[in-house]
């Protein structure tokens, strides 16, 4: 038996790949498939199932284009209706894979259908729980997902999953180890470890929701403090019940490479998003004008979910000249699928065209320093409430940037600001979302308040409440 954990940062997303005797089981793939087609072929194993512990949220699954091209069935837990052919397994049904054995657990409260896999070594003995959402490192699913599906308000959600660990999970020996979907980053949980292993033993001892006294206190410990859930979310979710566009047809559309001519044309007459995913440092030297900066180098798909969020929004892509294979597929493994073309030599490509170019009005932290004045300048933090909590510039307002299609409604045209994040990264994607919408009264700071804090700013940890924004 071999398994091993197949880890994507940017998602936070922990994919399984299992073998036994010859055969091969995936456990919540990512989109594209070429990596797991070529390890099947490298290890010369036959996939037997591709088993999805729910319908994934955050990510859209390459379950549907996997099973397509292997033939291996789709096996999800009970109360999954899907779009194409799947099999929806009864509580404690097994499947057999080589000479281990993998145990359906229905364990729904994250969503209905969500289900634990339990391995069974060659001895038949309790190995590793692959929990999805139902359990993580530190955490629980939240349970305000689906809602509306199951008709049924987040807290019966809560009750629910508190049934599921207590009757399912926790009986389950302390050296079984704990496979989660996610870990720290992912926006399934909110108090996630940065570790992706661990045992049910060390779960039980420290995770929070595990030790609740009783189910009251567990339902209101795991909604206490859940923020609203990125738009996308209830689009990935019917992808991935429902099915999608082959994988290889969005690479192809998305791989067309467009003249600055062809770029303009399309821009104009589709009234595509300009995407420029160049890095923050390059971007606001130069870029076409109402482009929106999204950098590949950080959070890249879950940024582009929480503030594009229409899957169907028609993107023309600006990046770094060979990076255009990446950017399409990352976007794709958020159901981003409606790229149309790429600007062939990227943004050199459009200036030595003697096209019209934007820069933002960016500072570095010493200048900032040097001009700023605390008590009568507006600042903007646009990092998260809970980084803003633990020290923040004094009298700085804090408006997530998760947030800015509400707060950009807020803004005065006429008042000049300062925005920042932590490192430049955020604060860079507000700024082409605001020059984007017309706004030119603001000074973005380089190098966010990690720089800022280096220099004599005056920094507090008071909270005061009327200059942080409530979803």
């Amino acid at each position: 038996m071999h398994i091993e954990q197949i880890y994507t940062g940017c998602l936070a997303q922990g994919a399984y790949y299992i073998t036994s005797n010859g055969e091969a089981a995936i456990i919540d793939p990512l989109r594209e498939t070429k990596p797991y087609m070529d390890r099947l072929e490298k290890d010369g194993v036959k996939l037997k199932y591709i088993f999805e512990t729910h319908f994934h949220a955050d990510f859209v699954s390459g379950h549907v284009d996997l099973s397509r091209k292997t033939g291996a069935p789709i096996i999800y837990g009970p109360n999954a209706s899907c779009g194409f052919d799947c099999v929806s397994a009864k509580d404690g049904e097994e499947f057999k894979l080589g000479d281990v054995t993998f145990k359906v657990l229905h364990t729904p409260g994250h969503t209905m259908e969500s289900t634990t896999f339990l391995l069974k070594d060659e001895q038949g003995k309790d190995h590793a729980i692959f929990s999805g959402d139902t359990l993580f490192l530190g955490d629980v699913g939240r349970p305000d997902l689906a809602q509306k599906a199951a008709n049924m308000t987040q807290e019966e959600l809560a009750g629910l999953l508190y049934e599921s660990l207590m009757n399912k999970i926790m009986p389950l020996a302390d050296e079984v180890i704990v496979y989660p979907a996610h870990g720290a980053g992912s926006a399934c949980g909110k108090n996630m470890m940065k570790e992706t292993v661990d045992t049910l033993g060390n779960q039980k001892k420290m995770n929070y929701a595990l030790n609740q006294p009783d189910k009251p206190s567990f339902v209101k410990a795991v909604t206490d403090g859940l923020l609203p859930p990125p738009g996308y979310f209830g689009m990935n979710v019917a992808m991935n019940k429902q099915g999608y566009e082959n994988f290889e047809t969005v690479l192809g559309k998305g791989l067309k490479a467009l003249t600055p001519g062809e770029f303009e044309t399309a821009a104009e007459s589709t009234e595509a998003l300009i995407l420029d995913t160049r890095p923050p440092g390059e971007f606001y030297k130069g870029f076409i004008p109402q482009s929106v900066n999204i950098g590949l180098n950080g959070d890249f798909a879950p940024w582009v979910g929480a503030l594009i969020v229409d899957v169907k929004q028609p993107i023309l892509l600006v990046t770094e000249p060979g990076k255009e294979e990446e950017t399409v597929t990352r976007l794709s493994r958020v159901g981003f699928d409606n790229v149309i073309g790429h600007l062939e030599g990227g943004f050199n490509a459009w200036q030595q065209a003697g096209k019209q170019i934007d820069v933002v009005d960016r500072i570095s932290a010493e200048q900032f320093a040097a001009e700023v004045d605390v008590k009568k300048d507006k600042i903007i933090d646009i990092r998260k409430e809970t980084e803003y909590a633990a020290e923040h510039i004094e009298d700085a307002y804090n408006w997530p940037l998760a947030f800015i299609n509400n707060w950009i409604r807020d803004i005065n045209p006429d008042e000049h600001f300062f925005v920042h994040c932590a490192g430049g990264y955020r604060s860079m994607i507000a700024a082409s979302i605001l020059q984007a919408r017309g706004f030119r009264n603001f000074t973005e700071v380089e190098g966010g308040f990690s720089a800022i804090s280096k220099t004599g700013v005056p920094r507090t940890d008071f909270i005061c409440q009327s200059k942080m924004m409530k979803a």
